[in-house]
Order: C-alpha cells, then structure tokens, then sequence
C-alpha cells in the first residue's frame, strides 16, 4: 500500500477574509493541455512551485495530470520566480492575490489548485480567502500554521548570493561554489536550474532575486490564517506529505482538520521533494483524488 488516507467529513461554516495590500503581478505560465479534447469540459488545474522552483519543475507532471485526468493543467511562475516580475513583497497574501487575478484573467471556474511548499500555503491561502472560486485544492508537504523553514534555506540564498558576486561564466564554476552550502546534487542542480546568462553578456546571473526571497524567509515560515474559528474551506482539500519531511506533523493534523474540515491525507515515503523523489506514487494519489473531481 503506498498511502495511507484519512478522511474528515465534519462541515462547517465559513467567514472572514484578508486582502493583500501590494499590487498584483502578472505570472507567467506554461499550458498543458489533455492529448484529446472532449465533448464534457472539465475543470482547469493550476500548479504552484515551491520556493526557489519555476513552472519548468512541474512540466512532466503537469502533462501527465492533463492526459491522465483531461483536464488543462496551467503551470505557473509566482511572483519572484521564473519568468514572473519581481516585487519588494513576497509574502502567500501578495501570491493569492495573484493567483486569484490569473483566475480572473483567464475566466477559469471550478479551479483546482496544486502547490508544492511555498505553493501549497499559496493554495491554502487562497482557498480559505477566496472560496467562491475555488474548486478544491491539493497542498503537498505543508501545513496551515507557522513554522519555520529549514535553515538549509539561508544557506541556499548564501550560496547563491556567493556565485553572483564571484561572476562566474559556467555552470561547473557555480556547483563548485554551492558544494560549500549543500552537499545534494539533486537540490544543487534545482538551484542552479535558476541561473542563465544575460543576453551579451559572460556572467550568469540567478532569476530570482536573491535579495528580496532571503529576506522574506521568515514570513515564508508563516500563515496568514490564525484561527479556523473565523475561515474555513468546506471543499475538498487533499494534503500529500512526505514520511520523512518535517512540514505536516501528527500534531499538525488537527489544525488542518479545523481549516479544512473535508481534508484527506496521502503520505508517501519520501522527503520535501515529494514529486521529485517519487513521481510514480505522486502520480497516483492525484488521478485517485483528481479523479473523483471529474466525477463530481
């Protein structure tokens, strides 16, 4: 058995919101769309990277969801990252609200949300803010509450900030310097998968800004919702974690229950990087909830 479900089927009422007070950003997308176009429409897919990630993470996966389900399957950049513009404010309010003005730029309904880390507090900020136009949502190894992050991620941003200021012209240079910092290859090449080379220019350069994401962490660690008294999504929600990641804890489990009262629990045997490390079982716990959507 490669997951283990848990249901909560208790349903409660829903009140409150929050609004972010920075400018929305335009987020840069790729579209996968199903193999074969059908006469049923069915719901639209966004997927949300986690920090440091891009669209490009969520490319295979993303073709995969949209042949195996047939549904359209928008793969986007937050803001700060890939293609996306950057802005001073980087905190999952500011990336609701731009999730929530792709929705309304696209005119998609019944939308359902897939975020990894960083993107899956996104997701859950928007469900609960913005329930109206959300279907349901996918949250993969995190959790609605405040917890720090691993401090391997300062590190990252040291590392980083370390090749910019050396200029370095190959990629070799840059994981020679990022061995100092983390002694993954795997995580070291999802790093560097952010470095590319200015037109006209020799030195490579990170797209993310490095300035801006190492001092915004801390709120990264955060969740805009304190009390699941005051906002809950009634909807279905399904949270993906992974046995030896840290992110959802047994003892976040009912607080989880409390924002999400229809949630379901997958866990898979793998760490932070559950679509990574195992895409096949991921695979598989999406087409049994995603599917079930279809139906509905």
């Amino acid at each position: 058995m490669y997951a283990r479900l848990t249901f909560v089927r208790q349903l409660l009422p829903l009140s409150g919101r929050a609004y972010s007070t920075t400018a929305r950003v335009p987020l840069a997308f790729e579209l996968h769309k199903p193999p074969k176009e059908t006469d049923k429409p069915h719901a639209p897919i966004i997927f949300m990277h986690g920090l440091f990630g891009s669209k490009k993470n969520n490319r295979s996966m993303s073709k995969v969801l949209a042949r195996d389900l047939g549904r359209t399957v928008y793969a986007v950049d937050l803001r700060n990252h890939g293609d996306s513009p950057h802005n001073p404010t980087h905190d999952y309010l500011a990336m609701a609200d731009d999730v929530e003005g792709f929705i309304e730029e696209h005119r998609l309904t019944g939308t359902t949300l897939i975020g990894h880390s960083m993107g899956a507090k996104t997701a859950m900020t928007l469900a609960l803010r913005s329930p109206d136009i959300i279907s349901d949502i996918v949250s993969v190894d995190n959790a609605p509450i405040d917890a720090a992050l691993l401090s391997s991620f300062g590190k990252y941003v040291q590392g980083m900030k370390k090749i910019e200021e050396v200029g370095v012209t190959r990629l070799v240079e840059a994981d020679e310097i990022l061995k100092n910092y983390e002694e993954s290859l795997t995580i070291r090449q999802f790093l560097l998968g952010n470095l590319y080379r200015p037109k006209d220019e020799k030195i490579t350069k990170f797209k993310v800004p490095l300035k801006i994401l190492g001092a915004a962490l801390d709120n990264l660690g955060d969740f805009p919702f304190k009390d699941p008294d005051e906002v809950r999504f009634v909807k279905p929600a399904l949270f993906v974690r992974g046995t030896q990641s840290h992110y959802v804890s047994d003892e976040a489990l009912p607080i989880i229950g409390r924002f999400f009262p229809r949630f379901e629990l997958v866990d898979i045997e793998a760490g932070h990087w559950v679509i990574s490390e195992k895409p096949e079982l991921f695979r598989r716990g999406m087409h049994g909830h995603l599917s079930q959507r279809n139906n509905c």
